[in-house]
């Protein structure tokens, strides 16, 4: 059988020797637990879609990354989370947007897939449709820890418009292909620290920050989601594929520096169906892992491990 999954934990500013020791141990060891949970399905023949739902769930568990618990504060103190999921076989897909009491978002997003006639369900009403399925709910304040908390106090001593320059786009995604050769992805997120006015960034979106389809490849990103939407990325990879020809690895990076003629950065990982994986990014760095049926194992954070 041949298969790969490809996960990252967002792209940022993190650079070697300045990054706290503790958080690089902590992402690296959240990162091989997410592959393992992934390549553990794919191995025993399931589908790209468990795989990355699966990969998605622990990254969201782990507070080291932004997206269900750990998730980035928004300007009022409380968290929201976004997630999508998508398969490449039918292009079926579900997202979810605004959840503060759902625990696991990308579950959330798979029973909108699964388990209703629409695509993208948002804040109370997504609520409503996760409890109705038997999903656990939490109380908001268990997405919430110490770190988060400080660092949105940190952004609000500068003013109430401040951002971060030094952001950490720690948004989680996975992307895979089955034995059967099918594709899918998942993006899962808390969004930007200190947002406001029920701000929604590109990993819900399908075709922005997810995308899945057999005949290109299914794609997951990570940056500044306002960018990405505008460029509709993850589409924008799909189609170049499907009609430019040029490579994976060359129209990731082409993608990626229109984003930047927009202001944009950020990164990318996609898989294709022939299992051809590769990621992208204009940060300095981005955490990021892979695994396949060949063995190979990659676990990632600094530009000069590539």
């Amino acid at each position: 059988m041949s298969w790969t999954l490809m996960i990252h934990g967002g792209a940022g500013s993190m650079r070697r020797g300045k990054l706290d020791p503790g958080q690089e141990t902590a992402a690296r060891a959240g990162l091989s637990d997410a592959l393992a949970a992934g390549e553990e399905l794919l191995a025993k023949g399931a589908s790209a879609l468990d795989a990355v739902e699966a990969a998605a769930r622990v990254l969201e568990e782990d507070p080291a990354f932004n997206a269900g618990r750990g998730s980035v504060l928004a300007h009022d103190g409380h968290v929201e989370c976004d997630a999508a999921i998508m398969e490449g076989k039918d292009r079926r897909a579900g997202a979810v947007a605004g959840l503060r009491t759902t625990r696991a978002p990308i579950t959330a997003a798979r029973r909108v897939l699964d388990s209703s006639p629409h695509v993208l369900m948002g804040r109370g009403g997504a609520e409503e449709f996760a409890l109705e399925q038997g999903l656990e709910q939490v109380p908001n304040t268990w997405f919430v820890t110490p770190e988060r908390r400080r660092q949105l106090d940190e952004l609000l001593a500068k003013g109430s418009d401040a951002f971060d320059a030094e952001i950490k786009y720690g948004t989680i995604g996975a992307v895979a292909v089955d034995s059967d050769g099918h594709v899918a992805a998942a993006t899962s997120t808390g969004g930007l620290t200190a947002k406001r006015w029920g701000r929604i960034g590109d990993s819900p979106l399908i075709g922005a920050g997810t995308y899945a389809d057999d005949r290109a490849a299914a794609v997951s990103a990570t940056g500044l989601g306002e960018i990405f939407i505008r460029a509709a990325a993850a589409h924008e990879v799909c189609a170049r594929l499907r009609f430019c020809g040029d490579d994976l690895q060359q129209t990731l990076d082409k993608v990626l520096a229109d984003i930047g003629d927009m202001g944009g950065t950020g990164g990318m990982i996609a898989v294709r169906p022939d299992g051809t994986a590769a990621w992208s990014y204009t940060t300095p760095a981005m955490y990021r892992g892979r695994v396949g049926a060949d063995g190979e194992r990659t676990v990632s954070v600094f530009g000069d491990e590539d």
